[in-house]
């Protein structure tokens, strides 16, 4: 599913996608899912029924914010919450838990930005798009 170079390719974010669909839908939960490549390019985006508007710009956003810095959108968010507000003040940053960088072999490839239900559940539908991996 990754390509020669360990990058993220189609097939492989389409089965992200699925396995981060599958997870949302085991739970009732209506999200909406974008996965990335290691250069923030958006590579799949999928919006399940019923999920909240707002949510397709968050989670492009929460999947930008792990590639940028890659580390998981949590990290952003208990660095502001820790006293470090100047955060907020970088274009682009969306400092909200449920984005997730995408790393193989030491090596950021892609990250998955998930947005709908709660933050902590939505960083649970990232880590089953990125377990699909394996």
């Amino acid at each position: 599913m990754l390509g020669n170079a360990k990058t993220i390719t189609l097939q492989a974010a389409q089965k992200m996608a699925a396995a981060g669909e599958a997870e949302a839908r085991k739970n009732n939960w209506n999200v909406a899912i974008a996965i990335l490549d290691a250069g923030a390019n958006l590579i799949v985006f999928q919006k399940m029924d019923d999920t909240q508007l707002g949510s397709i710009d968050v989670a492009i956003g929460k999947a930008r914010t792990a590639v940028n810095f890659k580390r998981p959108t949590k990290a952003i968010e208990d660095l502001i919450a820790g006293g470090r507000p100047g955060f907020l003040a970088l274009e682009g940053v969306t400092p909200l838990q449920g984005g997730l960088p995408v790393i193989v072999d030491g090596k950021l490839i892609g990250a998955v930005g998930v947005s709908g239900v709660l933050s902590t559940q939505d960083e649970q539908v990232a880590q089953a798009a990125i377990n699909v991996l394996g």
